[in-house]
This record gives structure tokens, C-alpha cells and sequence, in this order.
């Protein structure tokens, strides 16, 4: 009887943790499905949102183009386009960087300077729009008035020959040169001067970032300043230049990519963000009349 009891008691306990065993499989095996699903439906909502989000990356000038585009930053976040901003300090690199497609699009030169680049490395590029002016100006140490430009003075320039007919035009706004008749004056060049009174010396060797130096270092002469060049050494463009173009100036800085992205929704969304009125009110408190927003 004893070994009966024994026998059964023994079965009893088998069945019991046999039934405990597969309890605890199933519960096991229901935790992991649970965490399959979870991850499965993480993994499709994080796919969503990266379907949601765009990145895009815009290469422009430190100063002030980088710093309109860190403004822009919040409002392309709501629309869905998550912006990177690539800075420079010169004019080269950011269509080198666009044509071999290191970013997306650039923001940090007019017309002029696009169409010259163009035929000069073969890019195919083409404006999405305009978005600010960034008027030119003449700077000096001594001379305080147009009146006062003694004879001889030398007029330091950009070496960049896609500025030159831009500051011979705006010499020759101010009557103080004037240009030959009939040539198209956004590309004039110092030898299409016609009269200069004052037998003023324009000098053209210098690269653009290097004019705020020679303004500083030649007190005698007038030095012409691409206005980023200015605000970042200082230079309030309205306060400090001799003279400087008005807001009918053609020269609008753009925003730039290759042909074949001209229409790319994203890029569209980024100009009109520039072109908004929040953008457009953030350029004339920060820059105090420096840069003048495009009308669209």
C-alpha cells in the first residue's frame, strides 16, 4: 500500500510540473510574439515618420544666408523637411559641392555670378528664386562724402569679374564715372569706362572676403564690399559705406540646385519659407536695412 501511495504521490508531482512547464512556454512564447508585434509596429511607425521627414542639405554663406536659414530651420520642421546647413567662407565651393551633389542646393549668389559660373565650369544649375538683396557698398577710412574723392584715389574691388559691372554701375549712379554708351552694364569692365573725371585707379586683384583688410589697412582709398563680407567684420552697411546701391538692385541673392531638381516639392517648400513674411521681417530687424527681402 505504502509503495502504491508512493507510486501516485510521484505521477501526481510529474503532471504537475509537466503542466507548470508548458504554462510557463506559452506565457513565454506570448511574451515574445508580444514583443515581436511591438517592434514590428515600432520599426513601421519609425519607417512612417522617416517617410514624413525629408532632409535636405543647403550649403550658403556664413553670414548672413546661414544665419536666414537657421531662422527658416522651425517653420521647414512643421512643413516636414528636416534642414542641414552646410556654411563657407568663399564663392567657390558651393557649386563645386552642388554639382557633385554633397548637398542639395545652395543659397549665396545673384545672377550674374551663376550665369559666369556656368559657362565657366559647365554647370547645370537653374534658380529656384530669389530671396534677398544684399546691396553693394563703397567704404572708407578718410573720405567722408562723394564730394571729397580726391584725384587718383584708388577704388579696390573684388577680383570677381561678375562684381565688376555691378560696382562700375553703381560709380556711375553716383556721377562720378560714366560708362560707354550701348554695352550692357552688368557686365562692364574697367576699360568700358568712358569718362572718369577724377582719373580714379580701379584696382581688381583682391578676393572678395579679403576687402573688409584693405579697408582697414588703406585709409586713402575706397574700398567696394559685397555686404556679408561687411556685416561679418563689423560694418553696418547703412551707417558705415561712403554710398551704396538702393533696393532696386538686381542683384538678388538665389537659391540654387541642379536643373534637374528645379521642381522638387521640398526645394519649393524651402524658397517659399524664405520668401514668408516671418522670414522677410526677421531680415529687416536683424540686418537694420543691410539685406532687403525680395517682393515674390
Amino acid at each position: 500500500m505504502k509503495k502504491f501511495l508512493t507510486l501516485l504521490a510521484s505521477t501526481l508531482l510529474i503532471l504537475v510540473l509537466a503542466a507548470c512547464g508548458t504554462s510557463e512556454g506559452n506565457s513565454e512564447e506570448s511574451s515574445n510574439g508580444s514583443t515581436s508585434d511591438s517592434a514590428s509596429e515600432e520599426g513601421s511607425s519609425s519607417e512612417q515618420q522617416s517617410e514624413e521627414v525629408k532632409e535636405l542639405k543647403i550649403g550658403a554663406s556664413s553670414t548672413p544666408h546661414a544665419e536666414i536659414l537657421e531662422e527658416a530651420k522651425p517653420l521647414l520642421k512643421e512643413k516636414g523637411i528636416e534642414l542641414n546647413i552646410e556654411t563657407y567662407q568663399d564663392y567657390i565651393l558651393p557649386n563645386k559641392d552642388l554639382s557633385s551633389g554633397a548637398i542639395d542646393a545652395n543659397y549665396f549668389q545673384h545672377t550674374p555670378y551663376l550665369e559666369d559660373q556656368k559657362k565657366e565650369f559647365g554647370y547645370d544649375f537653374a534658380s529656384i528664386g530669389p530671396v534677398h538683396i544684399e546691396p553693394m557698398g563703397v567704404y572708407s577710412k578718410s573720405i567722408n562724402s562723394i564730394d571729397e574723392i580726391p584725384e587718383g584715389t584708388e577704388v579696390i574691388m573684388s577680383r570677381s569679374v561678375a562684381d565688376h559691372g555691378r560696382i562700375l554701375s553703381l560709380f556711375e549712379s553716383k556721377g562720378i564715372i560714366e560708362l560707354k554708351e550701348g554695352i550692357d552694364k552688368q557686365s562692364a569692365k574697367i576699360e568700358d569706362i568712358a569718362k572718369n573725371p577724377k582719373n580714379l585707379e580701379f584696382s581688381a586683384d583682391v578676393d572678395a572676403g579679403l576687402l573688409p583688410q584693405n579697408y582697414e589697412r588703406e585709409e586713402d582709398a575706397l574700398v567696394a564690399i559685397n555686404t556679408n563680407y561687411a556685416i561679418e567684420a563689423g560694418l553696418n552697411p547703412t551707417e558705415d559705406s561712403l554710398f551704396m546701391e538702393g533696393a532696386e538692385s538686381p542683384y538678388a541673392n538665389l537659391l540654387v540646385t541642379k536643373s534637374e531638381n528645379k521642381d522638387s516639392e521640398a526645394l519649393q517648400t524651402v524658397l517659399e519659407v524664405l520668401q514668408s513674411e516671418e522670414i522677410k521681417q526677421f531680415m529687416k530687424e536683424e540686418y537694420n536695412g543691410a539685406i532687403v527681402p525680395v517682393s515674390k
